[in-house]
């Protein structure tokens, strides 16, 4: 199998994943005897997915549930009404809600180092996920003890939760091929959205059903359930993996390559990613994007009823559609963006700008006509349009990342994911004080904020960001070229597959194991 340079078949890449598949169907694997449908990799996509899905239902449980909390209620089998079990206020309930994003922002940096420098990408991410979950069960217990118990559970799990977007980015460096970076990252994404649809419909069940505890121990319960599955079949590198055959192994050893080596002596270039204009690129996007997604997550209700006149039933189904448009349209856009990569219409550049500043103008084009329409249904497809176009964002600037350096993608997720969590903590309150009377002329001043945000980061995207790998992140092996007798290059340079620069000797060094291009 040649995926080298010098090799002039330009369907290399796909040749290598279909032999893959056809090495699975013959059982060609590292485990004697084992049988398994579906490319290791796949699976890793999958389960990252359901951790995505997790993350989210624990993220948002206790928007649904502090209603339950704070509202009267009667009592079954007549008419008597019954206090709130808690008196938190509008204030109260603030903090509680808003104290998680404060914990997420702060370990997004130290997360990408630690997925890259300490614990590893597979390993950080489970345990990000389960150490929330398990906090999660100790919820009814603390809020019963008081305010400022739920405030700091609150703060811990965003830590904990802060470090997953990172991680996830350690794991695609070493498990996925250079042609398939984006589809598979934007799949596992996606989770989220699908994740925070089903999230909220499934706490209200539960909360009218079985109370409203039962919603931190069901969440809580599956994320935990969900962290034994990933760190059972979810290793570190595809080499540690004995499960995964042969052809799948020599095709992600020789396309990834030495740049996704994470390693403790690896020096971190700190000085580059701060003076770094494709940096501030991706991070200004995903700051764009968020900025979007916050204001209509948090205040879409708030706006369907208080302008719409729409009723709490209506609201519940209505305000979900756009993310779950939004979870499709991810998954599309990643497979859009790998096939164009694939077939050369464009630059890895081009598609990444084409996917970002393209979403970004139509979601601000959504924004603008939703704000001068009147009628319901009119409304709600425009905003529904207007979050779930910028699924295809996603298949541009966040995998973007991978594209400048991939050894430290995991670092470069935790610096512009940071920018991105400022949203979640403006947005709403900014919003909240320019709605005083919750007038339609009011909430345009908000959309006209949200597409001005959009436009500019389509502006600025589109002017300074790129897909080439940067040269602060080009290893030694990467940085020298070599030639056989004739004088042609014999190293596996970067291909028009997306294939990742290499030396043909280079792969010694990785973490799972050595191999050439051979």
């Amino acid at each position: 199998m040649q995926l080298c340079a010098n090799s002039s078949n330009h369907s290399s890449y796909l040749t290598a994943v279909e032999d893959s598949c056809e090495g699975m169907n013959h059982g060609n694997s590292n485990s004697q005897g084992w049988r398994f449908s579906i490319p290791r990799r796949y699976l890793v996509a999958f389960l990252a997915f359901l951790g995505f899905w997790n993350i989210y239902g624990l993220r948002v449980n206790l928007s649904v549930a502090i209603v339950a909390m704070t509202r009267n209620r009667t009592s079954n089998g007549n008419d008597t009404v019954v206090e709130p079990e808690f008196s938190w206020g509008p204030q109260e309930q603030g903090l509680a809600l808003g104290s998680f994003f404060y914990g997420y922002a702060l370990s997004q940096i130290p997360g990408g180092w630690m997925a890259g420098r300490m614990l590893g990408g597979r390993a950080l991410f489970g345990f990000g996920v389960g150490a929330t979950a398990l906090l999660t069960l100790f919820t009814p217990l603390l809020a019963r003890a008081g305010l400022p118990f739920i405030i700091a559970l609150r703060v811990f799990e965003g830590l904990f939760e802060g470090v997953t977007y990172p991680a996830i980015h350690a794991v695609w460096a070493r498990w996925a091929p250079p042609g398939e970076r984006t589809h598979l990252a934007t799949f596992a994404f996606s989770g989220s959205y699908f994740g925070t649809v089903a999230s909220l419909s499934i706490a209200s069940l539960l909360a009218e059903s079985l109370g409203w505890p039962s919603i931190f121990y069901a969440f809580g319960v599956v994320g935990l359930l969900w962290f034994f599955i990933w760190m059972t079949f979810v290793k570190e590198t595809p080499q540690e993996d004995r499960r995964i055959t042969d052809f799948e192994l020599d095709l992600i050893r020789s396309s990834v390559g030495p740049a996704s080596n994470h390693g403790k002596d690896v020096h971190v270039p700190w000085r580059h990613f701060v003076t770094s204009l494709p940096v501030w690129a991706i991070a200004i996007a995903h700051f764009c994007e968020n900025w979007g997604f916050y204001t209509l997550l948090t205040e879409l209700p708030t706006y369907l009823t208080d302008v719409l006149g729409l009723d709490l039933k209506s609201v519940g189904f209505l305000s979900a559609m756009p993310y779950l448009l939004m979870g499709f349209v991810v998954q599309f856009g990643g497979l859009i963006a790998d096939y164009l990569i694939f077939k050369k219409r464009f630059s890895k550049t081009q598609i990444r700008k084409i996917c970002t500043c393209g979403a970004f103008v139509f979601q601000a084009v959504f924004l603008l006509l939703a704000s001068k329409a009147r009628s319901p249904p009119l409304v709600i497809t425009l905003l529904t349009f207007a979050v779930g176009i910028g699924g295809f964002a996603w298949a541009g600037f966040s995998v973007n990342h991978l594209d400048l350096a991939p050894q430290y993608a995991s670092i470069l997720m935790g610096i512009s994911n940071t920018m991105a969590t400022l949203p979640g903590m403006i947005s709403p309150s900014l919003t909240g004080y320019l709605v005083q009377h919750k007038s339609a002329l009011e909430w345009e001043v908000v959309f006209y904020i949200a597409a001005g945000i959009y436009l500019t980061g389509a502006l600025l995207y589109g002017l300074f960001a790129t897909a080439e790998r940067q040269h602060w992140a080009q290893s030694s092996d990467q940085q020298s070229l070599f030639y056989d007798g004739n004088g042609m290059e014999d190293g596996c340079a970067e291909d028009d597959d997306g294939g990742d620069n290499q030396s043909k000797t280079s792969t010694e060094d990785l973490p799972f194991g050595s191999g050439s291009c051979d």
